[in-house]
């Protein structure tokens, strides 16, 4: 796939999404992310609805009225939130095949988090691609916990999508719907992702996204898996690569057939001084390199971070001073560095889409 349209607009493959997890990136406004050539964000229904909550969403309009931000919105169900809080810590809450059971600190009150209510989330969040709502185990759960997990994977798509199409009849959706994405599981057992695929194909969605934890336990991009599992998508359908990743994965990935792609790196790292430079010879193995901007070389650097980044940053400010900014703690710091690495990506999208690389 080239292109797909969403709600009568038009996306081009391959595509990035920042994370903006709580309806924000941090330090940028939705004026920052445009001009940085971002065309979508991912946030994270599970954390919109303790904070502002989706009745306050709801007051406003949506997602993307709260935000002032006319561009795309996919929305994560909760289920990595599984992993990340339950799985990791029992004190978070439980699971069972109903859903997910979450406790709110600090007065531990619960929160219910079903398929159904997932859906209902997403929608009232006015995103343009739902996902649903997932069994995402830890990397190193058992054949046990992994068959366990495909088999509520498969359970909850089915009822995430007989919720999905109950509340577009309700809501009178009719063709300008939002599309719903289902999520393959099964760790590294490929006879379990084979039968997760085969399952949720027959169910029949709109796009497939690949779940689970994408690393090796070298930290190393789980090239094997993940091109395995990409290779169970139907390709007229898009093909989202779940927290994948750096530049070289993004590659890697795309190669594989993944067209679409989020993650926290690019903002997570501005704010940690990690900047993000794009080599100017391009080949599978020498994608970019990394600037560490409070290394002492970098104090009297009258450069720009990229001598060919067409950023904001690099276009008016010198390494000297973000180095400076980010030494006296000022937030400036923040949203500079941001800028540059979300350009970085977008420019490494642009390439890809005119398959350079």
């Amino acid at each position: 796939m080239t292109e797909l349209t969403i709600r009568k607009r038009k996306l081009l493959f391959p595509a990035f999404f920042p994370d903006a997890t709580r309806g924000v990136i941090r330090s940028l406004d939705s004026y920052d992310l445009k001009n940085a050539g971002v065309e979508g964000i991912v946030v994270n229904s599970f954390h919109l609805v303790s904070k502002p909550g989706i009745s306050v969403i709801k007051s406003i309009g949506d997602i993307k009225k709260l935000m002032n931000w006319d561009g795309m919105v996919a929305s994560d169900s909760g289920g990595f939130q599984l992993l990340s809080l339950i799985y990791e810590n029992k004190s978070y809450g439980s699971i069972n095949d109903n859903g997910a059971i979450f406790y709110r600190d600090p007065d531990k009150k619960k929160y219910n988090l079903t398929p159904e209510k997932s859906i209902q989330i997403q929608l009232s969040t006015g995103s343009d691609i739902l996902i649903c709502l997932d069994d995402c185990p830890l990397a190193r759960a058992s054949q046990d916990e992994n068959q366990l997990s495909v088999r509520r994977t498969i359970e909850w798509a089915k009822r995430c999508k007989e919720e999905f199409m109950r509340q577009i009849e309700v809501r009178k959706i009719n063709d300008d719907k939002p599309l719903l994405f289902a999520v393959i599981h099964g760790g590294n057992d490929k006879r379990l992702r084979e039968h997760c695929a085969e399952k949720l194909t027959e169910a029949g969605f709109d796009g497939f996204c690949f779940g689970g934890w994408p690393l090796s336990e070298e930290r190393e991009i789980n090239a094997d898996v993940l091109s395995f599992t990409a290779a169970l998508m139907p390709d007229n359908l898009p093909k989202f690569a779940l927290g994948v990743g750096n530049p070289n994965a993004i590659v890697k990935c795309f190669n594989m057939g993944y067209n679409i792609f989020d993650c926290v790196l690019p903002t997570r790292d501005a704010r940690h001084h990690r900047l993000y430079v794009l080599n100017e010879i391009f080949d599978q193995e020498n994608i970019s390199e990394f600037i560490y901007i409070m290394d002492q070389k970098y104090i009297r650097d009258p450069r720009p971070i990229s001598n060919h980044c067409d950023c904001y940053t690099c276009g008016n400010y010198s390494r000297a001073y973000l180095r400076h900014l980010f030494e006296i703690e000022d937030s400036l710091a923040w949203r500079l560095a941001t800028i540059h690495n979300l350009r970085t990506y977008m420019n490494l999208i642009e390439i890809l889409r005119k398959k350079k690389i």
